[in-house]
């Protein structure tokens, strides 16, 4: 189960620097980020595979982690039409995408309204 994580810094340098070397030194591997900022902040999302040491290490960083919640990973061919073939598939079955973002490895990271009807799915 992997875990979204959202941050809310302040819109200043070094936020992401931070993020990384924080989570660099305790051995985390980010696989996914998103971040935008706008009216002084920032929002991060940051997809993680140990939520508890993640969250712990972010946290020793000064960095305020405002949420998580489980995400769907869906790997996904690097090609035309691959997110939108995924996509429809959720849709056809009802599920709501409430957030999307690309992460490593040619990956769909997924935030949805029914977790459980998302993987039955796409077949996870």
């Amino acid at each position: 189960m992997r875990k979204d994580f959202v941050l809310i810094p302040d819109d200043e340098p070094g936020v992401l620097a931070r993020l990384g070397e924080a989570a660099g030194a305790a051995g985390i591997n980010i696989e996914g980020i998103a971040a935008f900022t706008g009216e002084g902040r920032g929002i991060v999302h940051v997809l993680v595979p140990d939520a508890e040491e993640a969250l712990r290490v972010l946290s020793a960083a000064g960095l305020d982690v405002r949420a998580a919640r489980d995400v769907l990973v869906v790997d996904i061919p690097d090609q035309p039409g691959a997110l939108g073939g995924v996509c429809r598939q959720l849709a056809d079955a009802g599920v709501n995408i409430q957030q999307a973002y690309l992460a490593t490895g040619s990956r769909a990271v997924l935030a949805v309204d029914d977790l459980d009807t998302a993987r039955r799915v796409v077949g996870q």
